[in-house]
């Protein structure tokens, strides 16, 4: 027998980046007002495109999205602050509110955990001291502010090969032709493209004036150059791209994670160790295709938003939650403004033989763009939602893993 749900059934959401302020605004269109609260907790009062970053750090200005706007109407509270802990046996969340110093507490009945993650130093010396990230906007406006006052002439080197590195080295090299700009890849550049991809990449990079270090690890940052078995590269400004770390809150709570700190959940994006915490986006471990983990991006993080939403309410509404599986389709580059390459891949990444390069591809990285932030702003893709209703279980509702969970 079920019951309706007397009291407002508790919902905070934590980090509102893709993956966060999707959930929020997909929950909100999936249950009655009347019968959820949902908080949504975040530093800043806008949504951040992260996958434009590279572009605000040259000097290009992104549209403003203020979650005011975005929210209004559907019930989100937005509670500017940022996380200092989680307490995920005692179903509460620290926060300090922006314009607070003392910390405040939130009791939760259901927790989405979506801080997501900041650059990896990986503890190489000089890192934090010297270099730059373009991981979230105080460091790309950072970076901004540093670019603009170089003189011609000057060296820039952006140490890392994978996307978020070649992005930022094309942007930075298109948007200022007068700067010596130079890559530092630990592989071969572009290694997990196919020839066609490669090939273009090699390409735009030529065409560019980018200097590219191929099989070069950088072992420290100074202030002005960076260090490397092969010896010293000049550097007036050092941008830090090897990938990223998730927030640390999570690995120092009660949560199961692996090594690195994600959060081990199951297909419905549930904790295996607490039924009442959903993790989402990059702070999440999420197995995909082959069994192999999903990697941070936001291609990753906005489908498992949708599946926890979509879980979260089935669960509240005592219907049956379905899964779908999660799977890659492409890799979209930028490659300054006029240029890009989408490398189409396999269901678990893995390079095919087919590529989109040049304008074309530009293009269609362009509208990629614009379809996540449009997403964003419409968490159910603009098709028709019924809010339902919230019931209260007889029983504690039970977690598949939660008996082998340690």
């Amino acid at each position: 027998m079920q019951v309706r749900q007397l009291t407002q059934h508790r919902i905070i959401v934590i980090g509102a980046g893709y993956a966060g302020a999707i959930a929020a605004g997909r929950l909100a269109r999936r249950l009655r007002r009347e019968d959820v609260a949902i908080t949504l907790v975040n530093p800043e009062p806008d949504f951040v495109e992260r996958v434009r970053l590279h572009q605000l750090a040259v000097g290009q200005e992104l549209r403003p999205r203020p979650f005011a706007e975005m929210f209004a109407g559907t019930g989100v509270r937005l509670r500017l602050a940022k996380v200092t802990a989680v307490d995920a046996d005692r179903k509460s969340v620290t926060i300090t509110a922006t314009d607070a110093t003392a910390g405040e507490e939130l009791t939760y009945d259901t927790l989405v955990y979506a801080l997501g993650s900041a650059w990896n130093t990986h503890d190489v010396p000089g890192t934090a001291e010297h270099a730059h990230d373009i991981a979230g906007r105080p460091g790309a406006l950072r970076l901004r502010e540093r670019l603009a006052a170089l003189g011609p002439g000057q060296p820039v080197v952006v140490v890392g090969g994978g996307l978020t590195g070649l992005e930022a080295a094309t942007e930075i090299a298109e948007a200022r032709p007068d700067l010596d700009v130079a890559l530092a890849a630990r592989a071969a550049l572009g290694d997990w493209l196919s020839p066609k991809g490669r090939r273009h990449l090699h390409k735009v990079c030529d065409r560019l004036g980018i200097t590219v270090h191929e099989h070069t690890t950088v072992t420290a940052v100074a202030a002005d150059h960076v260090t490397t078995a092969a010896g010293d590269i000049p550097s007036s400004v050092t941008v830090w791209t090897t990938g990223f770390a998730v927030h640390p809150i999570a690995q120092a709570t009660a949560l199961k994670t692996d090594t690195t700190g994600r959060i081990e959940v199951d297909d419905t994006m549930r904790s295996l160790s607490h039924p009442d915490v959903y993790a989402i986006g990059d702070a999440a471990l999420v197995m995909g295709p082959n069994n192999k983990p999903l990697r941070m991006s936001c291609a990753s993080g906005v489908p498992t938003a949708w599946q926890a939403a979509d879980s979260i309410a089935s669960r509240l509404t005592g219907t049956k939650p379905t899964t779908v599986p999660l799977r890659y389709f492409n890799q979209c580059i930028s490659l300054g403004r006029k240029d890009g390459l989408i490398q189409y891949v396999t269901a678990d990444d893995q390079a095919r033989s087919a590529a989109l390069t040049g304008k074309t591809a530009a293009l269609y990285k362009e509208l990629v763009c614009k379809g996540a932030a449009w997403g964003v702003a419409n968490p159910t893709l603009a098709k028709p939602t019924r809010r339902r209703s919230v019931v209260q279980q007889p029983a504690p509702l039970p977690h598949p893993t939660a008996a082998n969970a340690g």
